[in-house]
């Protein structure tokens, strides 16, 4: 891409908060779940999706706007899709149970695998690049190594779902969002676990009684956020005892039952959500505070990334099919 060369060699600037429309994508006929800028920086223009369709999508979300593949392998809606960190293959999954590579170029499957659930979160591990977490309807979590396609360790939580999972710094731990939120208690529902003895670390990280449908980590400090059904997103420490931070909360969008992800700026000091009435909040992440609402989309706005390289490049997702960028 030619916007992107020129950002290339230099330093990542400050963010800014887009202001206008770029482009409006809407060839999903069914609600984007899930929307990422490829990792590697040279290839960045390509923006992946996923959509309740049955279809994963490739981008060109910086040039062009138009839709460059449709891969159509899954039988049911693919809830989670992720670029592998080379940019040539991504992993998908979905409510047909499956697990699919497919190489980007050829559309072909590199790697097929039936799970015993269906599947809602997919993460590949921060420095092991063969080795991704696979969770769902289950109250099991699965490491998975796409060398031997088998599964590596299996993470046993007393819970219904997993909804999202963030790997910590060098991925020695990770955290799932679960399901689990009964009357009487409010444990478990975020659970911190050790990656290589699959040992539950902690179950008593959130004790207010909301489910976190999104988690995400700060590029810079060691914190991470927790995007929760109570209309307003937690801090807490990446480290351990992961206490939450009672002086900040980021409240003014809402969630609503929508896996309203969450994301921080490249630089790490903004804050940006969608809200289930279509708008996108930016916050600052020091202070807090709303900087700005954008009245994004008509639907649920469930997601909104940062570009990696290009400093106010925005994309944005939503419950109708619908995906825009921003700058």
């Amino acid at each position: 891409s030619e916007l992107i060369k020129p950002y290339l060699g230099s330093k990542y600037k400050v963010t800014e908060v887009p202001k206008s429309l770029v482009f409006c994508m809407s060839k999903h006929s069914g609600p984007v779940n899930e929307i990422q800028w490829c990792p590697v920086r040279e290839q960045s223009h390509m923006l992946l999706s996923a959509s309740m369709d049955k279809t994963v999508k490739v981008w060109d979300a910086v040039d062009t706007g138009c839709c460059l593949k449709t891969y159509s392998c899954h039988s049911c809606a693919v809830r989670a899709a992720r670029w592998s960190s080379c940019g040539r293959r991504i992993l998908s999954g979905g409510f047909d149970s499956m697990l699919h590579l497919t190489d980007v170029e050829t559309g072909k499957q590199i790697f097929s695998s039936k799970t015993e659930f269906r599947i809602s979160a997919l993460k590949f591990h921060p420095t092991e690049s063969n080795v991704f977490i696979c969770g769902g309807f289950s109250p099991e979590v699965k490491a998975w190594d796409l060398r031997t396609s088998k599964v590596l360790r299996v993470y046993k939580a007393a819970v219904q779902q997993t909804l999202d999972i963030l790997f910590l710094p060098e991925g020695r731990e990770f955290l799932t969002s679960t399901d689990a939120v009964s009357r009487d208690s409010a444990d478990r529902t975020i659970v911190a676990w050790d990656f290589q003895s699959a040992a539950k670390i902690s179950n008593q990280i959130f004790h207010e009684r909301y489910t976190c449908p999104s988690l995400t980590l700060h590029p810079k400090e060691p914190v991470f956020v927790a995007q929760t059904n109570g209309n307003y997103m937690a801090l807490f420490s990446a480290q351990r005892p992961y206490r939450i931070n009672k002086k900040k909360r980021y409240e003014g969008h809402k969630v609503e039952g929508f896996a309203v992800g969450c994301e921080f700026s490249p630089d790490g000091t903004l804050l940006v959500t969608g809200s289930s009435d279509g708008k996108v909040f930016f916050y600052n992440y020091h202070t807090s505070r709303i900087i700005r609402t954008l009245s994004a989309h008509e639907e649920a706005c469930v997601s909104a990334i940062f570009h990696p390289v290009l400093p106010s490049l925005l994309a944005t997702c939503d419950w109708a099919g619908e995906i825009k960028v921003w700058q």
